[in-house]
């Protein structure tokens, strides 16, 4: 199916983490894998036989998601490797370390939720940076590992709140009015144009790799409380906690769109995967998504833009 016919065809009803195919004899890298759906999709992956590594920036966090994946799936194969998604030194560090061998999935799931005005290691917005320009920069150096495997997927992880705003082009940054919420919601829609735009040039280069997103709905609460935390929000925190218990859902079910997107047999290129009911909760479903994600001018700019500020270009042609 060609890129940018969005659906995968019409998913089952109930699909849960025990339909994942066996994954014995394949990788798969997660990024920001060591807690919330991050962790438990490493986790589901591991429990089905793939060797997972869980690609987290804090070394005392990821060895210990490493111990507590290894003590809930006993005989798994999973590994810890230190992954800053906003500094492009320790992305380049990462990829070197893994390159050399396929891979089969690569999962952009690590991202910050909106937060006062903060800059990466190298200069950029942080929440531009960490959620769309440290994956954009992963995936590229990955590519030779994943073009190794025929049928190996990219799957990054956007959101519902990509609807309350398009990029500007002119101001990728945010930095001529910044408003954390509507930075959040750029770098969203960012996630999926880089999945449409990456899904094109797979296609023209006749690879087997497909590029899939997908989001959680109403999963990421701890996420919201850490960034209430950080600006002495306490009751931002207390009103995320408690918009999860009444309309939301656990880790382990806002982890399955990603898993879907990620095992599937038959996934689209640009295809997008959210929980069925009102992109909130419930199984995993095809996901509308605005119209500006799909937009192929403003994709193949942001493209452009991603590799000058990253200065890492892939071997894809242009379409």
């Amino acid at each position: 199916m060609a890129a940018g016919t969005g659906a995968s065809g019409a998913r089952p009803r109930g699909w849960s983490a025990a339909r994942i195919p066996a994954q014995e004899g394949r990788t798969a890298v997660v990024t920001g894998a060591d807690s919330g759906i991050g962790y438990v999709t490493a986790r589901e992956l591991a429990r089905h036989g793939a060797h997972v590594v869980l690609a987290c920036r804090s070394e005392g966090r990821g060895a210990d998601a490493v111990a507590r994946l290894l003590s809930q799936v006993p005989g798994a194969h999973a590994e810890f490797s230190r992954l800053d998604l906003g500094d492009l030194a320790s992305v380049r560090e990462f990829a070197a370390r893994h390159v050399r061998r396929p891979v089969d999935v690569l999962l952009n799931n690590a991202g910050v939720m909106p937060l006062p005005y903060a800059r990466t290691a190298d200069g950029f917005e942080r929440q531009f940076g960490v959620n769309h320009l440290g994956h954009f920069a992963l995936t590229g150096l990955l590519l030779p590992a994943l073009l190794r495997v025929p049928g190996s997927r990219v799957v990054t992880v956007s959101s519902g709140l990509h609807v309350l705003g398009n990029i500007d082009p002119r101001d990728l940054d945010s930095a001529r009015h910044y408003r954390r919420r509507r930075a959040h919601a750029r770098s969203k829609t960012a996630n999926l144009l880089f999945t449409h735009e990456l899904a094109r040039r797979l296609d023209a280069a006749g690879a087997g790799t497909v590029a899939a997103a997908a989001h959680p709905g109403l999963a990421c609460a701890h996420l919201r409380a850490a960034g209430a935390r950080r600006e002495g929000r306490t009751a931002g925190e207390r009103l995320a906690a408690l918009a999860t218990r009444l309309v939301g859902q656990r880790p382990e079910a806002g982890a399955l769109p990603s898993l879907y997107a990620a095992t599937a047999p038959g996934v689209a290129q640009d295809s997008f995967t959210g929980p069925r009911f009102l992109w909130w909760r419930g199984a995993p479903a095809p996901s509308w998504r605005a119209p500006w994600t799909r937009d192929d001018e403003t994709a193949r700019r942001l493209w452009a833009a991603s590799e000058e500020l990253t200065g890492v270009r892939y071997d894809l042609p242009e379409v």
